[in-house]
């Protein structure tokens, strides 16, 4: 579950106003809203990127507002995924968990698991450079989900793909958003990913929800 309680949060020129709102858990939120209306600030302050304000943010039974980025149980699949240009498929799949000392064994494991899930088991060995824009969203999506979040959260994860492209992944968002159990909420322009995916649709318009 997400619940937002009267959130604000203020920057030269701009505004969030008493944002409420709640998805329910296992529910599939779109966030849909004019380019500069704060999506993805709104997006960065449930993370705990950016600090609100006012305002109360709940990830299931925890008030997170003052908790950090890593003590929320979030996955987050920024815009564009935002791999490491350095890394591997297979380190870029294991990072958070490295980060957090897992056993390798249990790192492995995960990795292999999630590749095969996300029909990329064959990139693990290689670098973003040269892969496809669907591919790189694919390994993006594996990393969010190691950590087992119940909270994932994606900006605009499809907006650079082909239409054709676009299509597999939004049954793979289906297909991984049921196995997985997990609490979306969806940044997009796009109504047809929000037609094909949502269970609850949320509009962001002069700084509040509409």
């Amino acid at each position: 579950m997400i619940r937002l309680e009267a959130v604000c949060w203020r920057a030269p020129g701009f505004s969030l106003e008493g944002i409420s709102f709640e998805v329910p858990a296992r529910g599939y939120a779109v966030l849909m809203g004019r380019t500069g209306s704060g999506k993805t600030s709104l997006v960065e302050i449930i993370c705990g990127l950016r600090r609100p304000t006012a305002g109360r943010i709940t990830l299931g039974e925890h008030d997170v507002t003052h908790e950090p980025p890593h003590l929320r149980g979030i996955g987050y699949v920024p815009q564009d995924g935002a791999l490491f240009p350095t890394m591997t498929v297979r380190e870029q799949i294991g990072f958070a968990l490295r980060m957090r000392r897992r056993p390798a064994g249990e790192i492995g494991r995960t990795v292999d698991e999630l590749a095969g899930e996300m029909s990329i088991a064959h990139l693990l060995d290689r670098k973003p450079a040269g892969l496809s824009g669907g591919e790189k969203q694919r390994v993006a999506l594996a990393r969010a989900l190691s950590v087992k979040p119940a909270v994932l959260i994606m900006d605009e994860p499809l907006s650079s793909l082909d239409e054709d492209t676009q299509g597999s992944l939004i049954e793979l968002l289906r297909r991984m958003q049921r196995e997985h159990q997990v609490t979306v909420l969806h940044v997009t322009h796009s109504r047809r990913e929000a037609e094909a995916l949502a269970t609850l649709r949320l509009k962001l318009e002069d700084g509040r929800i509409t």
